[in-house]
């Protein structure tokens, strides 16, 4: 019996030609629609018993929120991310997000399919191979982290360092702005150059380098304002 799903993505050319797929193997597509920030709303009013979210960026913070939303809101919908190769901390994140599985993007229909029907069925979906790595790269951090920690410290201005450490403690830009008594606008290019120098793409991504080489550890920040 076929499913029925949603499937979800930002690139909308992705998010149909995936549908179209799936309606010649017999499921029933209630919906093929772009972007992802916007999937909560369609799901709690459609409920569906999957939906298949597409993203390319796994590791930025705030993608997988509609997916909480979801799991709160319609528990019975069961949300398969499709997505590139992440960090550990990209599956992580969307399975702490309440996902029911983590499928590459570049999967066959085949594959996709299956993961629909496990995750309906209740099952937790998600490749071996995408765990072996995940888990390999959690078992084998950066040897000597002091050293690469303060290699990647010399690299930052003060300012930088604390805008790092209000990161990690994951502040947005909005308090990253208030907490230092500067514009968004001028916090948000702090966070930039901070990803640039760290060569991460993310927040979350520099949150966690940060954390595996103690860098946090060795950050010395300014006085607070009296």
């Amino acid at each position: 019996m076929g499913v029925r799903l949603m499937v979800v993505d930002d690139h909308r050319l992705h998010a149909e030609a995936l549908a179209s797929a799936l309606k010649l193997r017999g499921h029933r597509v209630l919906a093929a629609t772009a972007p992802v920030a916007g999937a909560a709303d369609l799901v709690v009013t459609r409920a569906p018993e999957v939906c298949l979210l597409g993203t390319a960026s796994p590791a930025e913070p705030g993608v997988f929120d509609p997916i909480v939303r979801i799991r709160r809101e319609r528990p019975q919908v069961a949300v398969v991310v499709l997505g590139p190769v992440p960090s550990p901390w990209g599956i992580a994140a969307a399975f702490a997000a309440g996902a029911a599985g983590y499928v590459r993007h570049d999967e066959r229909i085949e594959g996709v399919e299956r993961a629909m029907v496990k995750a309906r069925a209740g099952e937790a979906v998600v490749a071996p191979a995408l765990l072996q790595g995940a888990f390999a790269e959690l078992l084998n951090p950066v040897s000597q982290p002091d050293d690469e920690g303060q290699r990647l410290l010399r690299l930052l201005t003060p300012r930088e360092v604390e805008v790092l450490v209000r990161v990690a403690e994951g502040e947005d830009t909005r308090l990253i702005a208030a907490g230092m008594g500067i514009a968004p606008s001028t916090a948000r290019t702090h966070v930039q150059r901070v990803l640039m120098k760290l060569g991460v793409g993310s927040r979350l991504e520099a949150a966690a380098l940060a954390a595996r080489t103690g860098l946090l550890d060795r950050a010395t920040l300014p006085p607070a304002p009296r």
